[in-house]
């Protein structure tokens, strides 16, 4: 594929007419796998991006595990055409039941290896607030497999994402400062507050969307796996969360999302985020 930079303009006129465009933002009300499949060049350099996880909730049709494993595949590998040699995957993708084989497996477990792309590493992302169980242990957890398409050519801004909780940040060895002053290396264990629901605990992020990106979680990704003026790429928009985390960081944005809805969330997130910003906002990337 090629590494050609394409622009809106270009997209649009084999992908079709977006269900909403404004500056750097295109979001399509469509199956991805429809549009990725009229992407011919390598544009995109990161996608974030959580799939249905095949569990019956209300914007998703259950598969037969084969059958979704399948469907995983071909939209990865899609993704994996459509992005630039140095370009990046974070998938966000929970637990599975596997008939005669376990209750809750991770469905990384399943889809590590079924694509193009190299896997750097898994992320944990750590939250507090979750379902209580009584005959396991509470999930308090889900994974991030963060891939790449070329393993010694890729994105990572590591000062972007250091952890500025350092319990001893002035300590010395032969009087030289031990802790960089921008905050020590960051883990594979992210701890981020989900967002919740219900009458006097809802974040105010929230939105009517069930599933929900935290807005620190998808900010770190962005800030630390793409660079200022980057095309982002969500699959699976949902809400919208990593289209205006792109905004706000600078980047450009596309996004599909096949439940109208959904995007509507979006477009209602994003403009609220283009009036908050009226003053500073130009054609920063134009």
């Amino acid at each position: 594929m090629s590494q050609e930079v394409v622009n809106f303009n270009e997209l649009k006129s084999v992908i079709g007419d977006p269900f909403y465009e404004k500056e750097n933002i295109l979001i399509y009300n469509m199956d991805c796998l429809e549009a990725l499949n009229k992407i011919n060049h390598s544009i995109i350099d990161l996608t974030v991006t959580s799939p249905p996880y095949n569990i019956g909730k209300e914007y998703e049709k259950v598969l037969e595990l084969e059958h979704y494993l399948d469907w995983s595949k071909k939209w990865i590998n899609k993704i994996y055409d459509a992005t630039k040699l140095n370009g990046t995957l974070l998938l966000n993708i929970g637990y599975v039941e596997v008939e005669g084989k376990g209750k809750a497996v991770p469905l990384p477990y399943l889809l590590w290896d079924k694509t193009k792309f190299y896997l750097i590493q898994e992320i944990v992302w750590n939250y507090g607030a979750g379902v209580a169980c009584k005959k396991q242990l509470s999930p308090r957890n889900e994974k991030i497999l963060w891939f790449v398409k070329n393993k010694n050519n890729y994105v990572f801004n590591l000062d972007d994402i250091r952890d500025k909780d350092v319990k001893y940040p002035n300590q010395k060895k032969n009087g030289k400062l031990r802790c960089n002053t921008l905050g020590k290396n960051p883990s594979d264990v992210w701890q981020i507050a989900k967002v919740t629901s219900g009458y006097n605990r809802a974040s105010p992020e929230r939105t009517p969307h069930p599933a929900q990106f935290p807005m620190d979680l998808i900010e770190r990704t962005i800030k630390g796996f793409s660079n200022v003026g980057d095309l982002i790429c969500d699959p699976f928009m949902g809400s919208g969360t990593v289209a205006e985390a792109a905004l706000r960081h600078n980047r450009k944005f596309i996004g599909f999302e096949i439940n109208k809805t959904y995007c509507e969330y979006a477009i209602t997130r994003v403009e609220s985020y283009f009036a908050e910003h009226a003053s500073s906002l130009g054609n920063y990337l134009q």
